[in-house]
């Protein structure tokens, strides 16, 4: 049975960082696409970065730049380092399977002065 256990939300100053961890069990993780989502108040989620067994990375366009994503497969975990925050990044971060449809409780990223 998949698990994803996603950490390290929190209320940050714009111009800030925070590291998200999400620890998984249950599947191979080291041959998998693993990805960020978000979703924030009002909008629908949307995909925020991947990264592939290769070390692929994907990024959508509001986060390039600021947002590194990257696994640690001996961990089963898979990062987000979110840097130079904004108040547009306040919403409930989620890890995921790319491609999976079954969602956690996500952690709350809060952006604001």
């Amino acid at each position: 049975q998949v698990q994803l256990v996603e950490s390290g939300g929190g209320l940050v100053q714009p111009g800030g960082s925070l590291r998200l961890s999400c620890v998984a069990s249950g599947f191979i993780f080291s041959i998998k696409t693993m990805a960020w989502y978000r979703q924030a108040p009002g909008k629908e989620r949307e995909l925020v970065a991947r990264v592939t067994s290769d070390l692929i990375t994907n990024y959508a366009d509001s986060v390039k730049g600021r947002f590194t994503i990257f696994r640690h497969d001996v961990k089963n975990t898979v990062y987000l380092q979110m840097n130079s925050l904004r108040p547009e990044d306040t919403a409930v971060y989620y890890c995921n399977l790319f491609g999976r449809s079954d969602w956690g409780q996500g952690t709350q990223v809060t952006v604001s002065s």
